[in-house]
C-alpha cells in the first residue's frame, strides 16, 4: 500500500473540487493499494474520498486475499448473485454521503460503467478526469520501486539466455516461447508482463507479430521481445540475434538499429524532452534512408504495468526528470525481408540513465 501516493491523489482531486475519486484500472489499484488482481468481467474498484478512509471493492472470492495484502483499510466484497452497483452506491452514501463531484479514470472506465455511475448519482458532477493525475503520481519511481524493477530486468536477461539456448534449425517460434516460459516458471517467475514474442526471419518485420509454426532457419535473424512481472513490477526488453552467419544486408539493418538505440539511450538525462529523444533515434534511421520502416514511437513508460505514461514520441514535449522509467526501442521492419528491434527499459539518474537489462547488444550469432 502506498500511503504517500494515496495522500497525493486525495490532495490533487480535492484541489479540483472532487469529494470522491474512483480508481478502476487494475494496475493503478495495485499501485495504490498493494493488492494486484485481474478481475476479468467482475468489478474491482478503489474509492478514495477527499476526507475519510478509502475502501477497496472486490469480488467476494478475493476479499481474503485483499485483506492479506498490504491494504490497511476496509475491503468490501460482493457475491456473483448480488448487484455490485447497488452495493457500491450503498457503501459510498453510508460512508461519505451523496458525492457532489466524482473523479473518474476516463481512459480506463467503460462507457456502460460510466453510465451506471451517472444513473446512481444523477446530480453528481462527473467531469473531472483522474487520468493525468494518476499518470503524474506514477511517473517518478522511488528507490524501492527501481530496486524491484532492476530485479525484474535481471529475470528478463535470464529469459534471453534461455531463449537463445533454445534456438536450433527447425525450432518453431511457439516452441521457443514455451521453453522460455516453462523454464522461468520452474525458477519461480509465474507471470510474463505481456505475451512473449519470438519472431524468426521475415516474421520479425511485423512489430507485434504472433509467434507460431514458423521455423528458425539458418542465416536469419530472430527477434525476442519479452518481460516478466516480479513483485508487482514489469520488465520489457528486446534483442535480435542471428542463427548462423547473417547476410551483409541483415548486418546493415542491425547495426543501424543499434546505432539509433545507443544514440537515444546515451542522450537520456534530466532536461531533455521525450520528443527530442524520439528525434535522435529517428534521425539516425531516416538519414540512412530507412525512416519509413521505423513505424512506431521510440518508447513508453513502465512500472506496475508494462505500458505507462509517458510516450516518447514526436510532439511530446514532456521534460525528462530523474526517477522516470521508460523504454528506448527503435526498430526497422522491411516487409518480406527483415525486422530488427533493440530495446532496453531504463531509469533516469542525475546525469544519465541506467538500463534494467544487461544482455549484450552486439549482434550475437548463434551456431
Amino acid at each position: 500500500m502506498n500511503q504517500q501516493k494515496i495522500a497525493e491523489l486525495r490532495a490533487a482531486a480535492a484541489k479540483e473540487g472532487a469529494d470522491l475519486s474512483y480508481i478502476t484500472d487494475p494496475g493503478h489499484i495495485a499501485y495504490l493499494s498493494g493488492y494486484a488482481s485481474d478481475p476479468h468481467e467482475r468489478i474491482l474498484a478503489l474509492f478514495i474520498p477527499s476526507q475519510g478512509d478509502p475502501f477497496l471493492f472486490t469480488p467476494a472470492l478475493e476479499v481474503e486475499d485483499a485483506q492479506a495484502s498490504s491494504w490497511a483499510y476496509d475491503v468490501v466484497g460482493y457475491l456473483d448473485s448480488e448487484n455490485p452497483w447497488e452495493k457500491i452506491k450503498q457503501e459510498i452514501t453510508s460512508r461519505y454521503g451523496v458525492p457532489q463531484k466524482l473523479a473518474l479514470e476516463k481512459n480506463a472506465l467503460t462507457v456502460d460503467r460510466f453510465e451506471l455511475m451517472r444513473e446512481m448519482f444523477p446530480a453528481c458532477d462527473l467531469s473531472l478526469d483522474l487520468t493525468s493525475i494518476v499518470q503524474r503520481l506514477m511517473l517518478i519511481k522511488t528507490e524501492a520501486e527501481m530496486a524491484t524493477m532492476i530485479e525484474a530486468g535481471d529475470w528478463a536477461d535470464v529469459a534471453f539466455e534461455i531463449g537463445f539456448g533454445a534456438i536450433k534449425e527447425g525450432a518453431k517460434e511457439a516452441e521457443i516461447v514455451a521453453e522460455i516460459e516453462y523454464q522461468l516458471k520452474r525458477r519461480g517467475v509465474s507471470q510474463m508482463s505481456f505475451d512473449t514474442l519470438v519472431l524468426a526471419g521475415a516474421n520479425a518485420a511485423s512489430p507485434h507479430g504472433a509467434p507460431g509454426e514458423n521455423q528458425v532457419r539458418p542465416n536469419e535473424l530472430v527477434l525476442f521481445d519479452l518481460g516478466v512481472v516480479w513483485k508487482g513490477y514489469c520488465s520489457d526488453a528486446t534483442r535480435t540475434v542471428a542463427y548462423k552467419e547473417p547476410t551483409a544486408f541483415q548486418r546493415e539493418i542491425y547495426d543501424l538499429t543499434l546505432k539509433a538505440q545507443l544514440a537515444a539511450q546515451e542522450a537520456v538525462r534530466p532536461g531533455i524532452t521525450a520528443a527530442q529523444l524520439d528525434k535522435i533515434a529517428r534521425d539516425v534511421i531516416s538519414d540512412a534512408g530507412y525512416g519509413e520502416y521505423f513505424n512506431h514511437r521510440l518508447g513508453h513508460g513502465i512500472g506496475t504495468t508494462v505500458h505507462e505514461f509517458p510516450s516518447l514520441v514526436e510532439g511530446n514535449d514532456l521534460v525528462i526528470e530523474k526517477g522516470m522509467c521508460f523504454s528506448i526501442e527503435p526498430g526497422i521492419y522491411i516487409p518480406g525481408k527483415v525486422g530488427v528491434r533493440i530495446e532496453d527499459c531504463l531509469y533516469v539518474t542525475e546525469s544519465g540513465c541506467v538500463p534494467f537489462t544487461k544482455t549484450d547488444k552486439t549482434l550475437q550469432v548463434i551456431e
